[in-house]
């Protein structure tokens, strides 16, 4: 009888989870025949497909100025190899240690030659009972507010769990891992990171986080776009004298409209709930577009609260402002160059773009008094655009670019009073699908509450007359799926598995079969799923559960060798093949694939239920007893470990 009790344990493991000088006074210059009404233009690199990206180094060859001081802004230095010139952190003894008062671990960030490491251990008593050493390979982040650690496994890269953050001074759980949240060595740098925080990668397109290559700091062609038709044209002609007109081989974002000038600055510096158009990327965008051609941004508004903000919400907090609401011609190059660090900004550029607006009306009309407008040195700044901590990254104070005439009353910090809804800050009419998508998105990233997934299935039935069934079916199926209403997420399954082209549709429409226990109907779902993104390992690692729950176990054992070849980091993968090899009567290698899994996470439940399983095999009823203990310990509500432990108990 216990023997059977141990057979029968649930041995298989899934674990997939249900970022130019101008002033708004002078109007920028319109380019002849520039119109916003449909994607054209006369910036002959913005829709030629054959434009290409040439790479911030030949930039360099003709324009060495503008790039020497490009190069140290926070642009420049957004990204970068992990080296002790790139950090900006204290590693001093006792300074670069955080404790995860949660889940129980202590992270020491160290140098070993010149190399970044992260030692992850964990404590019993004086007892070091866990210990993992994690190299970095990338810092993100100036070092103005963060530096972030990035590790690359065979070109996955992951996010480390701890930031160094410049202003405190301060080593802490990086923004995200707080409060029992942490990922630990798992969150995956996907493309819309990637993309804002660096320049455009040479990224592996059917994966979620493989990259043949990552670039070093953002470069020139973000702002100004692909260079290959600028480069070709200076190599065979000779120079435009741009004094006297615009040279339209590559965008100058100073003579675009306002609207796109802050287009080109809010693809990323307006953070939010950044929406895909059909058929769109994040490489898509190029300056001189609109960013609505490519994505629709997505904001939570709030009653009350009016202090709150996010980081990089730069743009939405300065269309609340009057300056730009009523002037019609505010952008950020109003009063930043960005090829110049603001680091070296002299204040008093600054303060003369809020003079040439508002000059006979200015500082000696404001209504402060003398003696205070002399402790602020009559820096419009420092009243008009106070520095707050943003909500969403801890031990961080940035300008808030929300311009108002006098500080917030006390009511107005205190707390959000309302959820008003979604509102867009790119688009104000998208429709009614993309609004759905807003509300979708919200849901999983931040606020996993049943109303935001109503108000997105009154959205998509609003769209009734969409041109795509199947479009708006792929919504149907998010929204049930994230409700957990499996029966309705098959209703919506009317296709074929390969007429799909949506990796997350296949995958979902496969879950709802699986959790229903449809395994043999799951399956083609997930085989479609990896067909489509062949190197999202997670969605491997389903696939290869389903194939071993069907008894397919030859098949599930390449799947998850597959995995490990492309991770031999990913959890799951080692302990389920430590499942097949424990079924196959190899206890060494079972023993090693299983061992391996716990160092990775010693608190995973699968992997603590397989040990106990090969501890009892091997007659270790004492290890298999504490295997079982720690897992209660760490999760409390595993029925499977209970009634195990209670089997050995009774022994």
């Amino acid at each position: 009888m216990r023997r059977a009790l141990f057979r029968k344990a649930l041995f298989i493991c899934a674990s997939v989870a249900v970022l130019l000088p101008s002033f708004f006074c002078n109007s920028p210059e319109e380019a002849p025949g520039e119109t916003t009404d449909h994607p054209s233009s006369p910036w002959l690199n913005v829709y030629d497909t054959a434009a290409h990206y040439v790479g911030m180094d030949v930039c360099r060859g003709c324009h060495p100025g503008i790039y020497e001081t490009f190069i140290q802004t926070g642009m420049g230095q957004s990204f970068g190899s992990a080296t002790r010139q790139k950090s900006a952190a204290d590693f001093t003894p006792g300074h670069a240690l955080v404790y995860d008062t949660v889940l129980d671990y202590y992270y020491r960030p160290f140098w070993k030659g010149d190399k970044l490491f992260i030692l992850e251990y964990r404590l019993s008593g004086r007892d070091t009972v866990h210990r993992l050493e994690q190299q970095v390979d990338y810092v993100v982040g100036s070092g103005q507010h963060t530096n972030s650690h990035i590790f690359n496994i065979n070109g996955y890269l992951y996010q480390a769990p701890v930031t160094y953050y410049t202003q405190k001074k301060q080593w802490d759980l990086a923004p995200g891992f707080e409060k029992g949240a942490s990922s630990r060595f798992r969150r995956m740098i996907q493309l819309e990171c990637m993309s804002c925080h660096n320049a455009y990668p040479d990224f592996v397109h059917n994966s979620e986080n493989k990259y043949n290559k990552v670039m070093s700091g953002i470069d020139c062609e973000r702002c100004h776009g692909p260079g290959s038709l600028h480069v070709a044209a200076r190599q065979s002609s000779a120079p435009v004298d741009t004094s006297k007109t615009p040279d339209y081989t590559i965008v100058n974002p100073r003579r675009l409209s306002t609207e796109l000038q802050n287009n080109v600055c809010q693809r990323c510096h307006l953070q939010g709930i950044s929406v895909l158009n059909d058929g769109k990327s994040f490489f898509d965008f190029r300056p001189g577009m609109k960013l609505s051609e490519v994505m629709n941004v997505f904001m939570p508004d709030y009653e009350g609260a009016k202090d709150k903000m996010i980081m990089a919400s730069h743009v939405e907090r300065m269309k609340k402002s009057n300056c730009y609401v009523v002037s019609g011609k505010m952008s950020c190059i109003t009063c930043h160059k960005p090829h110049v660090s603001v680091k070296f900004t002299p204040r008093s550029q600054y303060i003369t773009a809020c003079q040439n607006c508002h000059s006979g009306q200015g500082q000696s009309q404001c209504k402060e008094s003398a003696a205070v407008r002399a402790t602020k040195n009559d820096d419009c700044v420092t009243c008009h655009m106070p520095r707050n901590g943003s909500i969403d990254i801890p031990h961080v104070a940035v300008t808030d670019h929300y311009i108002r005439r006098r500080p917030l009353a006390e009511a107005e910090v205190s707390k959000i009073t309302a959820f008003l809804g979604m509102k867009c800050y790119n688009n104000d009419n998208p429709d009614a699908i993309t609004k759905a998508r807003g509300f979708m998105e919200f849901y999983e990233r931040y606020a996993p509450s049943a109303g935001l997934l109503d108000s997105a299935l009154i959205y998509i039935g609003k769209q009734a007359d969409i041109e795509s069934t199947q479009k708006q079916n792929r919504d149907f199926i998010r929204a049930w799926y994230l409700k957990n209403d499996f029966g309705k997420v098959i209703s919506y399954a009317s296709v074929p598995p390969e007429s799909i082209s949506d990796a997350w549709t296949a995958y979902r429409i496969g879950e709802a079969y699986f959790q229903s226990g449809q395994k043999d109907k799951a399956l083609p779902w997930y085989k479609r799923a990896t067909d489509i993104w062949r190197y999202s390992l997670d969605f491997q690692n389903k696939y290869g559960t389903c194939l071993l729950a069907l008894g397919r176990v030859d098949e599930a054992k390449k799947v998850f060798e597959f995995i490990r070849g492309e991770n031999p980091n990913y959890v799951s993968a080692n302990t389920n093949l430590g499942f097949i090899y424990m079924q196959q009567g190899n206890g060494a290698m079972a023993y090693d694939l299983l061992s391996r899994a716990n160092e990775l996470d010693p608190d995973h439940e699968q992997t603590l239920i397989n040990l106990a399983v090969w501890h009892y095999g091997n007659r270790q009823y004492d290890k298999a007893h504490k295997r079982l203990e720690h897992l209660l310990q760490k999760h409390p509500d595993n029925e499977q470990a209970k009634m195990m432990l209670a089997d050995l108990d009774r022994m």
